[in-house]
């Protein structure tokens, strides 16, 4: 096994009320290390009771079809988020994938096999045309994977998000599925 094998399989699935605990735990350790590629949250967010709260609404959204929210396992473990947001039908039939993995996780393939499964989930279960993306200009691993995956770029918004005290640019990355709409 290299470094870069991880030592469970990486797998997606819906997320559920009892990750909360999990990820308050992964987000409050990861609390400061993301600063700069999260938007600024309340204390509570970063607790099991945030969480939750996060969680069901979430999965209202879910259940409206607005939102694919998923978690990322390592084996068993929740070791991060990987979401479908910002679903639009009719004549669009697209939605917007985001992510992050716990920074003990990182390095080990995880985050390129779930955006690979994520991408099944879009077309297959979602039927979806298109995703979309964004990441800060000096994202590089996260603008690698999406390149892996098929996305390209197709263009930069100046001081497009806010975190960590300073407006950031953003890449704007697309990929076309094989989604069609029905009629």
């Amino acid at each position: 096994m290299t470094s870069s094998t991880p030592a469970h399989p990486t797998s997606i699935r819906v997320i559920d009320p009892a990750d909360a605990a999990p990820l308050a735990d992964l987000l409050a350790q990861d609390r400061q290390a993301y600063a700069r590629w999260m938007p600024a949250k309340p204390a509570e967010f970063y607790t099991p009771d945030g969480q939750a709260a996060a969680i069901e609404a979430l999965l209202t959204s879910y259940d409206l079809g607005l939102v694919w929210p998923g978690v990322v396992l390592s084996g068993e473990t929740v070791i991060g988020r990987i979401t479908i947001s910002s679903i639009l039908r009719d004549p669009f039939q697209k939605g917007f994938l985001g992510y992050w993995i716990s920074s003990t996780h990182q390095g080990l393939g995880h985050t390129s096999r779930a955006v690979g499964l994520t991408l099944r989930v879009a077309e297959d279960e979602l039927n979806l045309h298109r995703l979309e993306a964004h990441t800060q200009l000096d994202n590089l691993a996260s603008q690698a994977i999406l390149r892996k995956h098929g996305f390209t770029t197709w263009g930069v918004a100046h001081e497009h998000f806010y975190a960590d005290g300073a407006w950031r640019d953003e890449v704007f990355w697309e990929r076309r599925l094989t989604g069609t709409l029905s009629s």
